[in-house]
């Protein structure tokens, strides 16, 4: 009796590197996860399909940590990437390379990934939905907070001022400190109202307060791509 072959899989590439003489490590996003393979003849065909932003259908061969790319084809449009536009997916692909547990199915990332990718391509504005990615990978991952509650479930005031304890919530405080959000700007957040004055500054402040106890303090190298000459 002949086995069925590996069940094949939706992915995107996030990252790929040369691997020994003619082969590629790749890590890709899948429903399933984030995993990690070697795409053997990566000079080939395979290997011009095995970039970032391409929708692909791959199949993963072998039970361990380090699979092998048996096939892979494109499927469906990809995302078409310039400019900024280009620089914020690069972004996306390393939060993911760095946050995301190897094998650990996250479907709601994968599904959401793809609609920025898209969105991205269209030239819809970008900080919007950078923040609702970051927002939405640290709630999938577990380390999400409320905004529209503090940290003892009272409602966000629109005079109060609140700085983030990133393994609780947001605190209200009474002093004026460094790093601190307007509760206008907090609630402003919480229904994605981007068109509140300093909403949308306040947000990607916020997101890097939280994501950087999650990123063992090394910096993003694609942050660094947003910084004009």
């Amino acid at each position: 009796m002949s086995q069925s072959p590996p069940p094949s899989q939706l992915a995107y590439v996030l990252h790929s590197r040369a691997y020994r003489e003619t082969s590629a490590l790749v890590d890709f996003l899948t429903p399933q996860g984030r995993l990690r393979a070697v795409l053997r003849s990566a000079r080939g065909k395979a290997g011009t399909l095995a970039r970032p932003f391409v929708a692909l259908d791959v199949e993963f061969r072998g039970k361990g940590e380090l699979k092998n790319v048996g096939r892979l084809e494109s499927v469906g449009t990809s995302a078409w990437l310039n400019g900024d536009a280009l620089f914020s997916g690069l972004y996306l692909n390393e939060l993911l390379i760095r946050l995301l547990p190897a094998e650990d199915p996250h479907p709601s990332v994968f599904d959401h990934y793809a609609a920025t990718l898209i969105a991205l391509a269209e030239g819809r504005p970008l900080e919007p939905l950078l923040r609702a990615f970051e927002w939405r990978l640290l709630d999938d991952l577990g380390y999400g907070f409320e905004l529209a509650n503090d940290l003892h479930g009272d409602p966000i005031a629109a005079d109060g001022m609140y700085r983030l304890q990133v393994d609780a919530g947001l605190e209200r405080v009474y002093l004026l400190q460094p790093g601190l959000f307007q509760g206008t700007e907090l609630l402003a957040m919480s229904e994605a109202d981007w068109s509140a004055p300093g909403a949308l500054s306040a947000a990607k402040r916020l997101m890097r307060q939280a994501l950087a106890v999650h990123l063992g303090g090394r910096p993003l190298v694609s942050r660094e791509l947003f910084r004009k000459p």
